[in-house]
C-alpha cells in the first residue's frame, strides 16, 4: 500500500507536466500563425502598392501618348486611312450614357476625324432619349433611320447616326424567328419539305433586313465605361468586328481615339470562308 501511495503523486506531476508541454507548444504555434498572417498580410500590401504603382505609372505613360498624339508630335498618327473603317460602334455603360455633353464631344471628335456611320448603343437606352439634345449639337448628323438607303450613306459631308439599345435586338431577333418559322411553316404545308424547315446565317440575315433591321455591321467597336464587353451589343451584327475597351467616358481622350481608331487600320483580318 505504500508504494501504491508514493507513485500516485509521481504520476499526477507526469501528466501535468505533459500537460503545461502540450500548453506551451499549441501558444508558440497560435504565434506562429499570428506571425505568419501578418507576414501574408506585409506581402499582400506591398504587392498592392507595387500593382497601384505600376497602373499608375502607365496611366501616366497612356495620358503623355495622348498628348503627343493629339498634338501631333506622333507623325504616323497624323493619317489615318480610314477606307476600311465603314461604320464604327460606341458602346457606353448606361450610367455613364447620361453624361450627354461628352458624348456630343465624343461624336465631334469623330466627325474631325473623318468617321461618317456611327452606331450609339447603351443598354437600356438613354442615348435614344437624348437624341434631340444631341443632334441638335452636331450640324452634320443625320438619323439613319430617316435617311434614304442609299443616299446619305454615300454623302461625305454628313454624319450618319444609330441610335440602338438592348431592346431593339431582342425584339429584332423575336420579329425575325416569327418571320422565318412562318415561312418555313408555310413552305412545309404547300410542298412537304423538310430542307425547309432548316435554316442558315444567311437566312436569319435576310429575315432580319426584311424586317428593317438593316444597320450596318461596324468595323470597330469602342467601349467606354467599367466592362470589358459588349454590354448586349446585337451579336449578329459584330462576328468580325475588333472591339476595343477605351475605359470611362469621363476619361475619354482624342489622343486615345485616334490610336484606336490608328490601329484598327492597321490589323490585317481574316474573314475564312
Amino acid at each position: 500500500m505504500k508504494c501504491s501511495l508514493e507513485r500516485k503523486p509521481s504520476h499526477s506531476k507526469d501528466k501535468w507536466s505533459l500537460g503545461m508541454k502540450c500548453r506551451g507548444l499549441t501558444v508558440a504555434l497560435l504565434k506562429l500563425v499570428q506571425i505568419g498572417n501578418l507576414v501574408l498580410l506585409l506581402l499582400w500590401h506591398i504587392l498592392h502598392f507595387i500593382v497601384s504603382i505600376f497602373y499608375f505609372v502607365l496611366g501616366i505613360a497612356r495620358v503623355a501618348e495622348s498628348y503627343f498624339i493629339s498634338s501631333g508630335f506622333l507623325k504616323k498618327y497624323k493619317s489615318l486611312n480610314l477606307g476600311k473603317l465603314r461604320c464604327l460602334a460606341i458602346v457606353i455603360e448606361s450610367e455613364e450614357a447620361y453624361q450627354t455633353l461628352q458624348v456630343i464631344e465624343l461624336l465631334q471628335w469623330l466627325g474631325a476625324i473623318g468617321v461618317k456611320s456611327v452606331c450609339l448603343y447603351d443598354k437600356e437606352g438613354v442615348m435614344k432619349k437624348s437624341k434631340q439634345a444631341i443632334l441638335g449639337k452636331l450640324n452634320n448628323a443625320v438619323i439613319f433611320e430617316e435617311s434614304g438607303e442609299n443616299d446619305k450613306l454615300v454623302d461625305h459631308n454628313h454624319m450618319m447616326l444609330e441610335f440602338a439599345s438592348f431592346s431593339d435586338g431582342k425584339e429584332a431577333v423575336t420579329k425575325a424567328a416569327n418571320l422565318l418559322f412562318m415561312k418555313y411553316l408555310k413552305l412545309n404545308k404547300l410542298a412537304g419539305d423538310q430542307e425547309g424547315q432548316i435554316f442558315t446565317e444567311p437566312h436569319m440575315a435576310e429575315a432580319l433586313k426584311a424586317i428593317g433591321c438593316k444597320g450596318a455591321d461596324p468595323d470597330l467597336l469602342l467601349v467606354y465605361g467599367p466592362a470589358r464587353c459588349h454590354l448586349g451589343f446585337a451579336v449578329w451584327r459584330i462576328r468580325y468586328t475588333e472591339i476595343v475597351h477605351m475605359g470611362p467616358l469621363k476619361s475619354m481622350r482624342y489622343g486615345s481615339l485616334i490610336k484606336a481608331i490608328y490601329k484598327f487600320t492597321m490589323v490585317r483580318q481574316n474573314y475564312g470562308k
